[in-house]
């Protein structure tokens, strides 16, 4: 049975635009749609001290149940068949949509949150998930329905191979082309021929190119023989990692990148390209880390 695609929802419009999206991909993959609401905790400041909370007494049900069935009515107008399932639950958004992680085949979320109850503010809860989430995170961000193809950022580490398989996969579900994108940095290594080549000096394009597409070539070799049909082009690339990517995003659907876990992306530092993916791509973006496709 295909796991459940997580959602996770605070009532502001961006939660909302992760949950259209959430739905047509539980559609894609036949899965249930969980919408998960997660609202602070019982001890927050400001709550009354003296008897445990009772979010009907404080008036909260209300609120929660109108956010819920405006979020499944979103849902449902995207994929009419959609089995939904809501979940309400008390506590750290992060730390809620983490445990769900464990459960789910993908969560997914909103670029944007509130500041208040349930808050899935990018730089906690999304940057939590993308480290420590047991499956494969999707931000949604950027223009609304976005076309083009699936956009796969290609790094040479191990950490890399879980995105391919998932970028594959996204992209056939989709019937989306797939574009395999490698960065070479001029200064970087791969850009000399060898120890007498003067450093940050001058580079050999031609040479840094090569290396650029043998990188994406052993990437995609096996999933390309399990997707024989794809539309797949590969583009080598010399430049700022995160200036290139961004840019290249201007074009895609959506966005899927590695991750280490625990804070890094494969190469590169949580706060490089994730951050600047995360902030500022155009489309959706998934962080895909080892082991979770």
């Amino acid at each position: 049975m295909t796991k459940p695609v997580v959602v996770g929802l605070d009532g502001s419009p961006s939660s909302l635009e992760a949950v259209v999206a959430a739905a047509r991909e539980a559609a894609l993959r036949g899965a249930q749609l969980r919408l998960v609401h997660a609202f602070g905790s019982p001890h927050l400041d400001g709550l009354p001290a003296g008897p445990p909370w009772n979010p009907a007494a404080a008036g909260v049900r209300e609120l929660l149940d109108g956010t819920l069935a405006e979020a499944e009515r979103r849902a449902r107008e995207a994929a009419p068949d959609l089995d939904v399932d809501r979940d309400v639950a008390v506590g750290e958004a992060l730390m809620v949509l983490e445990i769900a992680s464990r459960t789910a085949s993908m969560v997914v979320v909103g670029s944007r949150g509130l500041s208040a109850f349930g808050s899935l503010l990018l730089g906690s809860t999304s940057a939590h998930l993308a480290a420590h989430g047991r499956c494969p995170l999707l931000v949604v961000r950027g223009r609304p329905g976005p076309g083009g193809p699936v956009l796969l950022a290609v790094d040479d580490a191990p950490a890399s191979e879980a995105a391919v398989r998932f970028a594959f996969a996204e992209a056939s579900l989709r019937g989306a082309d797939l574009v395999a994108v490698h960065v070479c940095r001029p200064g970087s290594p791969e850009a000399y021929d060898g120890p007498a080549d003067p450093p940050f000096v001058t580079f050999d394009e031609i040479h840094l190119l090569k290396h650029a597409g043998q990188v994406l070539e052993q990437a995609i070799a096996g999933a390309r023989e399990r997707y024989p049909d794809l539309p797949v082009r590969q583009r080598p690339a010399i430049g700022r990692v995160r200036r290139t990517l961004v840019d290249a995003s201007a074009d895609a659907q959506l966005v899927v990148v590695g991750a280490r876990g625990r804070g890094g992306f494969t190469g590169l530092l949580l706060g490089s390209v994730s951050q600047a993916l995360l902030h500022h791509a155009r489309c959706p973006v998934a962080v895909v880390r080892r082991g979770q496709a």
